[in-house]
């Protein structure tokens, strides 16, 4: 693993409830011995920004990736790649996980792409967790109240800083994967960097959660 991600890391944050797991069984036999296979089972993902796949009601397995997408005609695509898979969504992509490398791709049926997105699962865990986390826990501080001018002038200043916070957060998060997994944000086109800037726009943030609470009250 690139990434040293536990269950028990995962439910201190989200808790139980909150982590999706692929049920035993959902994966090939060609993919169920895997590492990754083994990271979906065991440890999972918080649930938000991505989605596992549901397995198929009768046959009890995830789609493959030729049963959503026409991979021969995606340029760039392996020869082997209908038959991987698809583990997740994510923005506007089906996730395929290659059993024989270990790497996630991105599968955009509307641009008719396909790109590797991260190394191994370890790494699409970590990502997940940290922006999912971010969006859970950050709050623009000092954005409540202020019903006079100089209050008001106070509130946008504290605003502005915040923004400035979320960028250096989410800038963070960038480098740090990057420097074991360069996948993720290797380019401003990835499903990750948009998400990325997204989030340092004040976007998806839950309406729950502290950060939608503190921008629109």
């Amino acid at each position: 693993m690139l990434f040293d991600v536990t269950r028990s890391a995962l439910a201190e944050v989200f808790g139980e409830e909150r982590l999706a797991t692929l049920p035993a069984g959902a994966l090939p036999p060609s993919v169920a011995e895997t590492e990754g296979a083994r990271l979906l089972r065991t440890v999972g993902v918080p649930t938000g920004t991505l989605h596992l796949r549901e397995p198929d009601a009768d046959t009890g397995r995830v789609a493959l990736v030729q049963d959503v997408v026409d991979a021969e005609g995606f340029e760039g695509a392996s020869q082997d790649a209908g038959a991987w898979p698809v583990i997740g969504w994510l923005l506007h992509a089906h996730l395929a996980l290659d059993p024989g490398s270990g790497k996630v791709y991105a599968f955009d049926a509307d641009e008719e792409s396909v790109r590797e997105l991260h190394a191994d699962v370890s790494s699409l865990v970590h990502v997940t967790l940290q922006f999912q986390r971010l969006l859970e826990e950050f709050t623009f501080s000092g954005a409540d109240g202020a019903d006079e001018e100089d209050g008001e002038d106070r509130q946008d200043g504290d605003e502005e800083a915040g923004f400035e916070r979320l960028e250096r957060a989410v800038e963070r998060i960038r480098h740090e994967t990057s420097r074991i997994d360069p996948l993720p944000f290797q380019d401003d086109e990835t499903a990750w960097t948009v998400i990325g800037e997204e989030i340092a726009a004040g976007q998806r943030f839950a309406a729950d959660s502290p950060g939608a609470r503190s921008l629109y009250g």
